[in-house]
């Protein structure tokens, strides 16, 4: 959960500042946590409280309406502030950007897989929405369960088609704004499997441009699994937390003990 963390914070400046390189400060003193953040936390609370749709529910609008002013977009901000808790046939990448905790909560594939679609069907009930949580869940749990990077590719081409076959090379030059499922998680693992460790893949994934938080907290996810997190980045990065994240993130630690 880390890893999606310090990937919203570290691309949260080049959201809509996009920079196509990876040559840039990694905390640069504007970085701040953005709803990617928010409602990473809001997923790890409503795992811990029963992983039912109704506290994925609680959790998200508890912590949305705490953090009001976070980032989130059109239709999820409607529906944070409405007393409608239906879904909404989002395919946005929100479901995925927040499925981290996911990734590291189950001991079999089958089991992250369904856990992802449940906490993205709660708002992102679109099937590119439900896809989206699930592949990155499902790198998160083969990438910490020590798969190597091709069987990672080969899986999540399989089950979830999507085309991971190009390079950054390819991507980064035509590379524009797209809060889609579908064009950000495919884009968000290539960033992963052409990495080297934990930084250099959150390095990747903002120098696409885009969606730049949201790349790096997906690829950040991944790349946690993988690689793990220096210390000092993720010091770095939960400093910019304030008490209640902090306090779910506490209790999450100790859940995984």
């Amino acid at each position: 959960m880390i890893g999606a963390i310090v990937g919203d914070i570290v691309g949260s400046v080049y959201e809509w500042n996009n920079i196509k390189t990876k040559d840039f400060e990694f905390f640069d003193r504007r970085c701040f946590f953005t709803d990617d953040t928010v409602m990473t936390i809001a997923v790890a609370e409503g795992l811990m409280n029963g992983g039912r749709p109704e506290d994925y529910i609680k959790a998200m609008k508890r912590f949305g309406r705490m953090y009001p002013r976070a980032g989130y977009g059109g239709n999820f901000r409607h529906w944070l502030s409405s007393d409608d808790d239906g879904p909404y046939n989002s395919w946005g990448n929100g479901s995925a950007m927040r499925v981290s905790p996911v990734g590291w909560r189950f001991d079999t594939l089958e089991e992250t897989e369904k856990a992802a679609e449940i906490s993205a069907a709660v708002t992102h009930n679109h099937p590119e929405g439900v896809k989206g949580a699930q592949a990155t869940a499902a790198a998160i749990f083969l990438a910490r369960k020590r798969n190597s990077k091709e069987k990672i590719k080969l899986y999540i081409e399989s089950e979830y088609s999507y085309d991971l076959s190009r390079t950054l090379a390819d991507i980064r030059p035509v590379y524009e704004f797209n809060e889609s499922c579908q064009r950000t998680v495919p884009e968000a693992i290539i960033a992963f499997l052409e990495s080297d460790g934990f930084e250099d893949a959150v390095r990747n994934a903002i120098s696409l441009g885009g969606d730049s938080d949201t790349l790096a907290a997906i690829t950040g996810s991944i790349a946690e699994a993988a690689y793990g997190i220096p210390v000092p980045i993720e010091n770095k990065a939960v400093s910019f937390l304030t008490g209640p994240l902090l306090k779910v993130l506490e209790r999450w630690r100790h859940t995984l003990l």
